[in-house]
């Protein structure tokens, strides 16, 4: 085949155009496994809430690595040095650090593979890809891992203001039309600063760090842990059990071939090898879109229904509470709804269920934000901020919900 004219820009309709900083970047966004991102959405079910939620993880991990740049030109500017060999490992890494979400972004890693984290997919997907690229992600992979000596350089990768999220709250805004979201990413970049190995903010910044973080919290409870988004994803969640429980009895349960390898088997993290792996790096929201379409249609009623309900938006009803759900109240539900579907104990655990979501917009007791002054002084932005208690958005929220069929 003949080789590709090396693209050397992007046009990104959050920041315009983000030019690709050198060839192993670019090979690297080349690679399949960094161009299947294309076709696994940032947000999952969340399109069903605002209708413009379609971006993906292709998206982000080109933005974040836009700000990046920007955070390294900034703290150069400031003294802080940063080697070309640091400067390309934390492209690297924040390109790459979502690189192994699975379709949907969350719904595989509570069904058909075992307890394993999309953090762990990435870092095995960069460790091949480290191999393939004959050792040149080394750097990357130790800030990744949080085993670099430099600690602020994970900070930038992973932290209270990590570049991921500076990105992803902004864009997510941007996609949702939800504006409470758009944080002034420019800002909060300009007033980073590294002192003892660790990255704060200007003291000046205060203002753009308390917006940020009000932010944060005002994008969990109306966007990412929307109720309608809840429950689709829960619903998503249980059409893979159910699909794999399916295919566990022998049944036949027609998928393409990267998802039926997934339903077949129960993959652990010690079985992730280089050859389970590269399935994996095949799988992406439209095996599961296409898987869905075939199992409207399945003799299995749970399947079938599952699959109707997200296909067509007719989800469950979901209710939230302040308070844990009495055992009781979702006895009464399940009894209900098997009576009127004619379903079996097991069965009726797919359309009655409970959970709890949480939210804390700051962490004060881990990776807290620092503010530094004229005079050198480290704060907590939360013992310094005047404008709003930030020491109240930092206590956790937890709300129970139960979903159950709509009254037909």
């Amino acid at each position: 085949m003949t080789t590709r004219k090396k693209l050397k820009i992007i046009n990104d309709p959050i920041y315009g155009f983000i030019t690709v900083p050198n060839k192993l970047i670019f090979e690297l966004i080349e690679h399949r496994f960094f161009q299947r991102l294309r076709r696994i959405s940032q947000m999952g079910m969340s399109y069903l809430v605002y209708p413009g939620a379609h971006h993906t993880r292709f998206h982000h991990a080109l933005g974040a690595m836009f700000l990046m740049e920007k955070a390294v030109r900034v703290l150069r500017s400031k003294n802080t040095e940063i080697s070309t060999t640091e400067e390309d490992a934390l492209y690297i890494a924040i390109l790459l650090h979502d690189i192994g979400h699975g379709p949907f972004s969350h719904a595989m890693e509570h069904s058909i593979v075992e307890n394993i984290s999309h953090e762990q997919i990435s870092l095995w997907m960069m460790e091949e890809l480290n191999k393939e690229f004959k050792g040149a992600l080394t750097v990357a992979i130790k800030i990744f891992k949080n085993e670099y000596p430099r600690k602020f350089l994970h900070q930038l990768v992973s932290g209270q203001l990590d570049m991921d999220r500076l990105d992803y709250l902004r864009r997510d805004s941007f996609y949702t039309g939800v504006s409470e979201g758009a944080v002034n990413s420019e800002r909060l970049i300009a007033m980073l600063y590294v002192k003892d190995d660790a990255l704060m903010v200007e003291e000046k910044g205060i203002y753009s760090v308390e917006k940020f973080i009000v932010a944060r919290r005002l994008m969990y409870w109306q966007v990412y842990l929307h109720k309608t988004s809840l429950v689709a994803e829960q619903l998503l969640v249980k059409m893979l059990k159910r699909a794999k429980y399916l295919s566990d009895k022998g049944a036949e349960v027609p998928a393409s071939t990267a998802l039926s390898y997934f339903l077949r088997n129960h993959v652990s993290a010690q079985d992730f090898s280089a050859e389970i792996l590269d399935t994996f790096a095949t799988l992406d929201d439209y095996d599961i879109v296409s898987a869905m379409k075939t199992w409207v249609h399945h003799e299995d009623f749970v399947l079938s229904e599952l699959s109707k309900m997200l296909l067509n938006r007719d989800l469950l009803k979901i209710k939230l509470k302040k308070k844990p759900i009495p055992k009781e109240k979702m006895e009464e539900k399940r009894s209900e709804v098997m009576e009127k579907y004619n379903l079996t104990h097991e069965e009726v655990t797919y359309f009655v269920f409970e959970g709890l979501i949480e939210n804390q917009a700051y962490d004060m007791k881990k990776d807290t934000i620092n503010l530094i002054t004229k005079t050198g002084k480290v704060i907590d932005v939360a013992k310094a901020s005047d404008q709003l208690n930030i020491e109240a958005l930092s206590k956790k929220v937890v709300k129970y919900y139960l979903c159950y069929p709509k009254a037909h």
